[in-house]
Parts: structure tokens; sequence; C-alpha cells
């Protein structure tokens, strides 16, 4: 193949892979958006610092993904790249700040947790979307090159992460009444939260070089 010929494959390859961002992250907005919605309003019934916190992270990841947006709107992405990371690091601070303050609250007798059968079957409907959409942003912004797809792709790894633990203290504060299992879920939620936002602000996520269009190993881009 001749290097005219290696150039126009790149070139078209990464329109696609472009492409793909941006009907992805689409799609995962409009999931988000629902997805907040439901989890706030049945929070706020439920009294569920968790759950409330997991509807708000809905919302840091719709922030995230309009930050990506915003970033392939622009005919070279490159040229914004730090400043969605910065967005996407930001976002992730903020969620971390309301939920402390809303599990101590909890933990301190002023609000107890009830039953909520709606956010039990968000959290596991959640389990099963966010993984998958979290394995294929991984893999496009990988191949593209770009640290802020694959810190994207880690706020939806976290989403999946937040719906494991908000599953387990909704279904321990209903089965066996420990109420104060809300509140710890939503600090484990807040924890993970800051770990992965100081990462995004440092740069610190795993990306493939441009190279890695032309390369078979683009999982190698991290331990």
């Amino acid at each position: 193949m001749t290097a005219d010929a290696t150039v126009v494959l790149d070139v078209d390859r990464t329109t696609v892979l472009r492409r793909r961002v941006r009907l992805l992250v689409g799609a995962v907005i409009v999931y988000n958006v629902l997805e907040a919605v439901t989890a706030i309003i049945a929070g706020a019934v439920a009294s569920s610092t968790a759950l409330v916190g997991f509807g708000l992270d809905s919302i840091v990841e719709v922030t995230s993904a309009l930050a990506i947006t915003w970033q392939y709107a622009h005919h070279t992405p490159s040229d914004r790249e730090d400043r969605a990371l910065r967005v996407v690091a930001y976002s992730f601070f903020a969620l971390a700040a309301y939920v402390s303050v809303d599990a101590v609250l909890s933990l301190t007798g002023e609000r107890d947790a009830v039953h909520s059968s709606l956010g039990i079957g968000l959290a596991a409907l959640s389990l099963i979307v966010m993984p998958i959409a979290s394995v294929v942003e991984r893999r496009i912004g990988e191949e593209l090159g770009s640290a802020s797809v694959v810190a994207d792709s880690k706020q939806l790894l976290l989403c999946s992460y937040l719906s494991a633990v908000l599953l387990v203290g909704l279904v321990i504060n209903s089965t066996v009444g420990w109420s104060w299992a809300d509140p710890v879920a939503g600090l484990v939620i807040a924890g993970l939260a800051i770990r992965e936002g100081r990462n995004a602000l440092r740069g610190d996520v795993c990306c493939a070089p441009p190279t890695a269009l032309l390369s078979e190993s683009v999982d190698e881009c991290c331990p």
C-alpha cells in the first residue's frame, strides 16, 4: 500500500470514528437526562442520598457528554481537548461535594431513606446499559487517540460502579432496614468521583496515540 493510500485510509477512518463519537454521545445524553430526572424524583420521594447522588451523576455525565459534543463539533477536535478534559474533571468534583454533604446529613439523622422500587429498577437497568456504552466509547477514544473521549468513557464506567453501589445500598436498606447503608453508598460515590476528577484534571487517562489507527495493538495503551 502506498503512503498516499495509507493517508486516505487514515483520514477516512478518523472521519468515521468522529461520527460514531457524536452519535454515541448523543444517545448517552438522552439516556442520562431521563435517568437524572427519574433518579432525582425517586430519591426525593424516598429521601435517598445515594439515589439523588446517582441522579446528579447523570447530570455530570450529560455535562461531560456535552463537552465532547462541543469538542467534536470543531473541525480540529484536538484544539479543544484540554478544555473538554477540564469540564469533565470539575463536573466530577461538583458531584462529590454535593453527595458528601447530603450523606453527612443523613448519617447525622437529618433524614432516613425508605424503600424505592423505582430506584432499584433504575440502578439495575443502568448496570446493564452503562458498561456497554463505556466499552464502546473507550475503544473509539483509544483508536482516535483522544484523552477526552477516554475520560468521558470513564464517566460511563463510573456510572456502572455507582449503579452497583446504589443497587446494593437500596436493597440492603429495603430488606434489612439499615438506613445507614444509603448514605455510606453515597460517600463511596463521592470518593470515586473525586478520584476520577483528579485523574481527568491531570490528564491521567489512557488513550492510544493517533498512530494506533495503523496498529493492531490498540488495547495496549495502558496496563
